[in-house]
């Protein structure tokens, strides 16, 4: 992975909860390949010991099983922490949809106790958080803004407003200026594909590796920003690390591209060599029909640029998956 800061992290102190989950688990790897210490705070019901182990042994990093949802374990786990990357919080608009008491629970409630923990610490200097495309809603102009945000289409969305919300008021009531990063479509490595709420690319990715036809919610032609995992950690590391951000601030992450399901499927049959059609079912409630980023505000004012295209991206996960199907086939003969 390239390189996004120019600062010696040696010694400095971070704190990734849901660091043992898909995005943080990566955001843990970069700062602890760069000499940082580590802290994850995570509860393992979307993370996965498997992403953290291969640093159990390793004296700069820490782990804390714990939830968000309990104020006291986020103000001991912040203790000494310089800066923050909050990535715990319970996504899929379906789950959402299905238990809109527990999403608003952990991605409010834990959020809110994330931040006042935040606020109070004597050491910490920057906090950032994982924010989400979702909070367009059903604003249909194109590319995707930021403060040109429409109405939420799920509770999920919902939660993910109320957290930019409360981070505006942080910023103006107590002066304590958070980062929201708006997450479009991230993926790659380590996400689960049997999960009951997993993404859609590690779900086609199976299927085409199991010779088996994917099934897509409508028509196809819903597009999607996708962004490989590595532009989110890139997003980051520029997001803790910057210097002269006075007040809230929000940016969208992402390739500034999109594409359809349907051409998703045309680049797994170029990969895979197969000749495999789609299954097509009815729309999913509070799904987004298009979605495309500007990524002007994120350029300017950190320095962002995507490193890994969709196409790129969409090979090298392919690839993962195909080589940890080998080594799961090997270890059960």
């Amino acid at each position: 992975m390239k390189k996004f800061h120019s600062t010696n992290l040696s010694g400095v102190k971070f704190l990734v909860t849901g660091g043992a989950g898909f995005i943080g688990s990566h955001i843990v790897d970069y700062l602890l390949a760069h000499g940082a210490f580590v802290r994850v705070l995570d509860n393992l019901s979307n993370g996965y010991h498997e992403n953290i182990s291969h640093h159990i042994s390793n004296a700069n990093f820490e782990f804390i099983e714990g939830d968000i949802r309990d104020y006291a374990v986020c103000e001991n786990a912040v203790h000494e922490m310089q800066y923050i990357s909050h990535q715990a919080a319970l996504g899929s608009v379906p789950r959402s949809i299905e238990n809109p008491i527990l999403t608003n629970e952990v991605n409010i409630g834990g959020f809110l106790n994330m931040l006042t923990a935040a606020k109070n610490s004597k050491s910490l200097v920057k906090f950032i958080y994982a924010a989400s495309s979702s909070t367009y809603g059903d604003s249909a102009v194109l590319p995707k803004v930021e403060g040109n945000e429409g109405i939420p289409l799920s509770p999920y969305a919902v939660t993910k407003a109320v957290n930019e919300t409360y981070g505006d008021v942080f910023s103006k009531v107590y002066g304590f200026h958070a980062t929201g990063l708006r997450y479009f479509n991230i993926f790659g490595p380590r996400q689960n594909p049997n999960n009951p709420y997993a993404a859609v690319i590690p779900i086609f990715c199976s299927a085409f590796l199991e010779g088996k036809r994917p099934t897509i919610n409508g028509d196809g032609e819903t597009s999607r920003d996708f962004t490989f995992v590595d532009n989110a950690v890139q997003a980051n590391i520029m997001a803790m690390l910057s210097l002269g951000i006075e007040k809230h601030e929000v940016y969208n992450v992402a390739c500034g591209d999109q594409v359809s399901l349907n051409e998703m499927i045309r680049e797994l049959n170029k990969l895979s060599g197969a000749a495999i059609e789609a299954i097509y079912g009815p729309e999913r409630k509070g799904d987004v029909k298009h979605s495309k980023a500007s990524i002007e505000k994120i350029g300017n004012a950190l320095g962002y640029t995507p490193t890994v295209t969709f196409a790129a991206g969409l090979k090298t996960v392919f690839e993962w998956y195909g080589n940890r199907n080998q080594v799961n086939s090997a270890k059960k003969e």
